[in-house]
């Protein structure tokens, strides 16, 4: 029996000497999350908006996941590529982050992706929209919680084909890749199904007097789909409808154009505007009526799609932290943690991710409306569960050229 005892106690000593050489979570420290974001320059205001999306959510859960302590770190990338390429090695580098997240512009995102792959640092991409991050040149340690340019872009074209009848399109909108990619998904849709795509003008970025390519609309056109956001939307939406178009040739566009971000500052001038995206701050579910009334409570305004897109995030490495008992060290694990997630109470409705880290979720058609005094992107149809190949194959569809500014062809122009 003293035997048996002896042995029972050694071995107890052992399992405690054992878990004791386990590190806790919180004695593994603080997971550091390194933000890129624009906060100055022409999207500086979408960048304030991820801002509070994740300041907000993390607040929430008392800046605190899966027992260890968030420290969250932000870098302004000015809206520039080299910026934004030199603020993240600033973080991976200099602070040791042990996730990246950000940033809001395409190419901004194309231009980091080679770097947090040779450092094969976990990446959380929340809104940058670069079709290609989760295509042809995706990184297996990028997952993208928001969206590809063109998905929400490709149900829309045939939509409006189908019900707005539309049979010739006039488009303008931003001369870089998120703009091209937005067009061009539109583009091959709306002409599979019969429409023409019969002008594509592209103003830079921050363009100040729109006038010029105003002008060159065509006006026998039945309809212009814009493509812009933040100060351009705005810009271009009032100086589009001081030119007396706005009765003539009915404005359609992409998601951007009358998020929320802009639409808190816009008039008369976009009511009736149609547009896809995966998010409304009207949506009518319990989830984002929950999300909006505290994010309005706290910041004084209804969420964005950037607000919404990084909130989500947060919910998405949440739920990817205490499936790994808060194990981010362990890149592989993590980052396979996360492609599983599912996640169906959330503001825009459910999210999985498809094989190539980019969610599968639903696309909403908005019409800009005025209720109880303001403007607001009300839902008239859903599109449910639509992938960032569409229906296509997605073998089939990446043998394909990327969506660029002259691909597809403008046939009809």
């Amino acid at each position: 029996m003293r035997k048996m005892l002896a042995l029972f106690l050694l071995a107890l000593i052992t399992v405690v000497l054992v878990v004791a050489a386990v590190p806790t979570a919180a004695q593994k420290g603080p997971i550091k999350i390194g933000m890129i974001v624009s906060l100055s320059g022409p999207l500086a205001a979408n960048g304030k908006d991820m801002v509070n999306g994740y300041e907000m959510f993390f607040e929430q859960v008392g800046y605190k996941i899966a027992g260890r302590e968030i420290k969250f770190l932000i870098e302004d990338d000015e809206g520039k590529p080299a910026t934004g390429l030199t603020k993240i090695r600033g973080l991976v580098e200099g602070q040791g982050v042990h996730l990246v997240t950000g940033p809001v512009s395409a190419g901004i995102g194309y231009a980091v992706a080679p770097y947090i792959d040779a450092r094969k640092v976990p990446a959380l991409f929340p809104i940058v929209a670069a079709d290609d991050l989760t295509q042809r040149k995706r990184s297996p340690y990028i997952v993208r919680v928001g969206w590809a340019s063109s998905q929400p872009s490709h149900p829309f074209g045939k939509w409006v084909y189908d019900n707005l009848k539309y049979k010739r399109i006039a488009v303008i909108g931003y001369d870089f890749a998120f703009g091209w990619e937005v067009v061009a998904g539109f583009q091959r849709t709306f002409e599979e199904a019969g429409g023409q795509i019969v002008q594509k003008l592209w103003p830079p970025l921050g363009t100040a007097d729109f006038a010029p390519y105003i002008s060159q609309l065509k006006r026998d056109a039945d309809a212009v789909f814009a493509q812009f956001s933040g100060a351009d939307a705005l810009r271009f939406a009032k100086q589009y409808d001081e030119a007396g178009l706005k009765a003539k040739l009915p404005l359609i566009g992409g998601g951007t154009f009358t998020d929320e971000h802009v639409l808190r500052t816009m008039g008369d001038e976009v009511l009736g505007v149609i547009t896809p995206l995966h998010y409304s701050a009207a949506l009518e579910n319990a989830a984002n009526k929950k999300f909006a009334q505290a994010y309005e409570a706290k910041f004084k305004q209804v969420p964005s799609y950037y607000s919404e897109g990084t909130y989500v995030a947060g919910l998405v490495l949440k739920a990817a932290l205490e499936a790994t008992g808060g194990d981010i060290e362990s890149a592989d694990k993590f980052l396979a943690a996360l492609r599983k997630v599912t996640l169906t109470d959330i503001p825009r409705g459910p999210i999985r991710f498809d094989d190539f880290g980019n969610p599968i979720m639903n696309v909403y058609v908005r019409k800009v409306e005025r209720v109880g005094g303001r403007l607001q992107n009300t839902v008239i149809h859903t599109f449910p569960n639509v992938s960032q190949f569409w229906t296509y194959k997605p073998d089939e569809y990446l043998k394909a050229p990327a969506y660029s500014r002259d691909y597809p062809p403008c046939k009809h122009c």
